[in-house]
């Protein structure tokens, strides 16, 4: 089982919500809108979108992560590895 498990329904709600605005973002292209008001969309998108990337890293750490360490092993070099990877490429974003 997944760390988001327990939160499945949220996230889903939430990228659902995050689809509708990239959808809005196609129509306001699509309409000619002012480009600072489309940007001012975009960023709302992305920062909804950084979020959810948040939030399940959070949970990635309290469950897999924490889970692996308490196990030991190498299982546990090997998540917060993941882990890291996961923060770096956040951080490029």
């Amino acid at each position: 089982m997944h760390g988001y498990t327990q939160n499945k329904d949220d996230y889903a709600k939430r990228l659902r919500r995050i689809e509708g605005q990239v959808r809005g973002l196609a129509r306001m292209i699509d309409n000619d809108e002012y480009c600072i008001d489309v940007l001012t969309q975009v960023s709302a998108t992305t920062k909804a979108l950084q979020a959810v990337a948040l939030g399940l890293l959070d949970e990635h750490l309290k469950h897999c992560v924490s889970e692996a360490v308490a196990e030991g092993g190498g299982q546990a070099d090997e998540k917060i590895r993941e882990a890291s990877d996961a923060i770096a490429r956040l951080v490029k974003s």
